[in-house]
């Protein structure tokens, strides 16, 4: 039967009708998954038009998450402006998930861990329930949702200025609450390494990272391969100023032997007992407990 249109442009015979924002959510899906796809397939496979899809990729592209050109929609990247949470928590899964594990492997009862805006830290976060009691200082809003309400776990949540598109808070608030603590463990991503130096397409993001590692006891760097080969803007540090890096082994060999050649103690995670990719669930939302405590640090 021939398919309806809606006004929003989602049919009502054939192909179930989503609301701009699940279908906009479901685009974001799609070209992580694949890279690129082309608008046409778009439009088939959520069962709208192209004009729908254009509009819906114009807003996405607003938010600095996609880009659309010749017919074609991708994943933005860029060196001045992080890639959406989202996108970022779907990117690489299956490594996240498994160097989440391999980080976990550390972290022992009783400490108090500081966890950065990293998504790979959402993925680990997944964990400490194993790991309890345990304290977890952050920043990032992926990483609270995962454990509010978590037995066993004292959650201390950074406070600040709320940066939307990185769902964390930042800036000198921020800096100032993590400069009052001492944690045990941090552990640590980064947007791009080159030469082994970390680099970050924030400003803001540098700023608290820096704070975070001058704060801690140990610190761990965690980073998939994809990380080799990116490029940012703002210098963080080297990579020598971590305790351990833990990386997996699609990371290029060149790689590798540049980071024991310098001393740096690496432990590199096989990613065949991983989740095969596109089977691992993105972090998601957590509903609040009452009953557990959460700080709120304002410096």
């Amino acid at each position: 039967m021939e398919a309806t249109a809606r006004r929003d442009g989602s049919k009502v015979h054939g192909f179930p009708a989503m609301k701009a924002s699940d279908r906009q959510a479901r685009i974001i899906d799609l070209v992580t998954e694949r890279g690129s796809v082309r608008i046409d397939d778009l439009a088939a496979t959520l069962g709208v038009s192209p004009m729908t899809i254009h509009r819906d990729l114009d807003t996405l592209a607003a938010q600095q998450l996609v880009t659309k050109a010749r017919g074609v929609a991708r994943v933005m990247q860029s060196a001045l402006f992080e890639t959406g949470v989202r996108v970022r928590l779907a990117r690489q899964a299956r490594e996240k998930e498994a160097l989440a594990r391999a980080v976990a492997a550390h972290i022992e009862p009783g400490q108090a861990v500081m966890l950065d805006d990293s998504t790979t830290c959402a993925y680990l976060a997944r964990l400490l329930r194993g790991r309890a009691p345990v304290t977890v200082i952050t920043n990032f809003v992926p990483v609270m949702r995962e454990l509010w309400g978590k037995p066993g776990v004292h959650l201390i949540g950074l406070g600040g200025v709320y940066y939307e598109w990185a769902e964390a808070f930042m800036g000198a608030m921020t800096v100032n609450s993590i400069r009052s603590m001492r944690a045990d463990l941090l552990v640590m991503s980064t947007s791009a390494i080159t030469n082994l130096i970390c680099y970050h397409q924030s400003e803001d993001t540098v700023s608290f990272k820096r704070a975070m590692l001058e704060s801690s006891a140990r610190k761990i760097l965690v980073v998939d391969h994809a990380k080799f080969a990116r490029r940012a803007l703002h210098a963080l540090g080297p990579v020598t100023e971590f305790d351990l890096v833990i990386i997996d082994d699609e990371t290029p060999r060149e790689a590798q032997e540049q980071l024991r050649a310098q001393g740096v103690p690496l432990e590199v995670v096989p990613l065949l007992s991983a989740s095969p990719a596109g089977t691992t669930a993105a972090p998601g939302r957590v509903e609040p407990d009452p009953l557990l405590e959460v700080s709120s640090l304002a410096g």
